[in-house]
């Protein structure tokens, strides 16, 4: 048993463990955003296809809301100091994990190395979930009488992180493409060695509510049976969506209602537990405002980098936008002190509830297409979003503080699991209802050619996450634009935009771009041209690109290295990539996987016989529904910041009436520190 300090400020542990703690989420954003980068290391040197990244990399957000809420239940039992060595090791461990890819590719081949970053990613999902368990309670107790304050320099760790992680990336490109990606993944290390340097064998304090004497089953009694409905309800859909398919693999056909079945039985259990008490209607209503806030500022980001780079169309614009929110909300959080002392939590809520819905608002709209507007734009939105998740996360812990690590863990839990499982895929649906509305009625030819379809070749419909069942005429299955075709075209139309440029700056012609084809269109020849006509300021173009085959290239390239030249550059689709893997690993003598070919040459086969000849009558159709999907999908969420705002104005208008807004402390007899500090009386390992 160690004390601490009882003077007037925190003391040194105090400050350790709490940076220690603001290091957990550099760490994570960093990590998020370093792996994002390299995935196209992994497909270059495992042969990995688009869609196998992505399965690699799907389960971030989900993976972190289940560690929250299931280490929240063992934070107050076991230590937080016993938790946050759990969640160095399963940094550690994705490390480890990840880093073997490479021998494990070497010994086993591309399976091998799929489970290597597969499992990964979960442990460094739910590293980070641990981490979050621990580290916002942890503060709480560390500052008891400034927690909102303190929660939000806390969380400003996440947002450095991901300007870390940026201006890392932007360095990687400078030193350009001959570092490997385990030297890349590997800076998220740093991060993770300073919080584990700095709380190696320190005095934790015990939670608020653990000091008090307050037992698990109290604690759980206090977040009640109302509170916990939305955490099981989020985890009942996630089996939803995924028990049936996994039991079907294994011969198992199980009813659509296998999942609530399941949370049911989980609720239940918790009522038992603590005899079915109702807890406090406050703090289940708070839980549904973490909820919304995960949909809006987690759901919303998960987008924001694709919606930015098409309205700006400029990657360097988009990076700028970036760095630049990213920044914003760094520093609005770590000096959120003054903001939060002027305005009581609650209200400073309602504040940026409003300046979300205005910023989304001014996105949605036309005026916003260029640069400076949209940057006007997503100011606001960064100032609204930024101080959503830690206040919100401050006013539960001052408000219910015999909830302890429990209370805030189920609070981020859910929102976690709502950006996860609503938000992300809730806006993808907005913007697939909106682009597909536009299309129908401009283009509904180059609809049918894009739609996605299922194996028996109808439109594959898709109903917005939870609420269609409910509400089918106002949110109906919507059939999107198959992505692996819009994957193509998109890679298409970058190599027309180059070889534009090329011409227009008059470009020598034996350093004009070249274009990879096969035989379907040269037939026998090594080489030839292929000719459309384009749209350009309202004029037609034509543009020009000069085809090979990859023997000629191959040959080019061999003559101009022999005579001291830089060769032309080979422009190619990542569909073709990912065919030239596929033929390579079948010359090696390693298994394809049968689906994954036949899904490649059928998608092949589509670009060669509709997506490619009527590519310049679809161009234009397809930028402007995608566009106008985009902007709808921002302009319709926010709703969702507009709905907080209403529920802040709510709980203003209850905390007027209930003699204003107050926070409790459990024990207002036991030494303290007015501006810091966890009591003498709280710590131990």
């Amino acid at each position: 048993m160690s004390s601490a300090s009882s003077s007037s400020s925190p003391s040194l542990n105090d400050r350790i463990l709490f940076w220690a703690s603001f290091f957990t989420l550099i760490a994570a954003g960093i990590g998020f955003s370093v792996r994002g980068f390299i995935l196209k290391d992994w497909g270059a040197q495992f042969g990995f296809t688009q869609s196998e990244l992505g399965t690699i990399t799907g389960g971030g957000l989900i993976g972190f809301g289940i560690a929250i809420i299931f280490f929240s239940f063992c934070a107050d039992r076991f230590g937080y100091g016993k938790l946050m060595l759990v969640a160095f090791l399963l940094h550690a461990s994705s490390a480890v994990v990840t880093f073997a890819a490479t021998p494990v590719y070497n010994a086993y081949g591309k399976e091998g190395a799929y489970w290597c970053l597969y499992i990964g990613m979960w442990l460094f999902a739910l590293g980070n979930g641990t981490c979050e368990a621990v580290i916002n309670p942890l503060t709480a107790t560390l500052f008891p009488n400034n927690k909102t304050h303190w929660l939000n320099i806390l969380h400003a760790g996440w947002p450095l992180g991901l300007l870390l992680g940026a201006a890392i990336l932007l360095g990687f490109r400078t030193v350009g493409e001959s570092l490997r990606w385990e030297i890349k993944l590997g800076v998220f290390l740093i991060p993770v060695l300073l919080y584990g340097l700095l709380m190696f064998n320190r005095p934790f304090p015990h939670s608020e509510a653990k000091t008090a004497g307050i037992t698990l089953p109290e604690m759980m009694r206090t977040v009640g049976m109302l509170g916990v409905a939305l955490a099981v309800g989020l985890f009942g859909l996630l089996l939803n969506n995924e028990l049936p398919p996994l039991l079907k693999k294994a011969g198992i056909e199980a009813p659509n209602w296998i999942g609530w079945a399941v949370a049911g039985v989980i609720w239940i259990g918790y009522g038992v537990v603590t005899k079915f008490a109702p807890g406090s209607i406050i703090i289940a209503f708070l839980y549904l405002m973490h909820a919304l806030v995960g949909y809006v500022e987690l759901g919303v980001d998960q987008w924001m980098g694709n919606i930015t780079g098409r309205v700006l169309n400029n990657e360097q614009q988009a990076e700028i936008t970036f760095l630049w929110t990213s920044g914003l909300m760094f520093v609005l959080r770590f000096f959120a002190g003054p903001i939060v002392h002027k305005i009581n939590p609650v209200g400073l809520l309602f504040s940026t509830a409003l300046l979300g819905v205005a910023g989304l608002w001014m996105l949605g709209q036309d005026f916003t297409n260029t640069f400076w507007p949209w940057m006007v734009g997503v100011t606001v939105y960064a100032l609204g979003k930024t101080f959503y998740w830690p206040t919100l996360l401050g006013v539960i812990s001052e408000r219910f503080p015999k909830g302890g690590a429990l209370a805030l863990g189920l609070s981020g839990g859910i929102g976690m699991m709502s950006a996860g499982l609503l938000g992300a895929p809730g806006i993808g649906w907005k913007q697939d209802y909106f682009a597909v509305e536009k299309i129908q009625q401009e283009a509904p030819n180059t609809y049918n050619r894009y739609v996605a379809r299922g194996d028996d070749g109808k439109p594959a419909e898709k109903p917005f996450p939870l609420l269609t069942q409910f509400m089918p005429d106002q949110l109906p299955p919507v059939a999107g634009m198959d992505n692996s075709k819009l994957k193509v075209f998109d890679d298409f139309n970058g190599i027309v935009a180059k070889v534009r440029a090329a011409q227009k700056d008059n470009t020598p012609t034996d350093k004009m771009p070249l274009v990879l084809a096969d035989d379907y269109l040269l037939g026998a020849k090594w080489e030839g041209t292929y000719e459309m006509e384009l749209i350009e300021d309202g004029q037609p173009v034509k543009v020009t690109l000069k085809l090979v085959q990859q023997d000629a290239y191959d040959a080019i390239k061999k003559r101009a290295e022999s005579e001291g030249k830089e060769p032309p550059p080979l422009l190619k689709t990542t569909l073709q990539d990912d065919l030239a893997t596929v033929a390579n690993l079948e010359r090696e003598g390693k298994k394809v996987d049968d689906k994954l070919k036949d899904n490649l040459t059928k998608l092949k086969k589509w670009w060669d016989e509709e997506g490619l000849p009527n590519y310049s009558k679809d161009r234009d159709p397809i930028k402007a529904a995608r566009l106008y999907g985009d902007k709808q999908a921002l302009l319709w969420t926010a709703v969702v910041p507009a709905a907080l705002a209403v529920g802040f104005l709510l709980l203003i208008l209850y905390f007027i009436v209930s003699g204003g807004y107050k926070q409790i402390h459990l024990e207002g007899d036991r030494p303290s520190r007015p501006t810091g500090g966890a009591p003498t009386d709280a710590w131990g390992r």
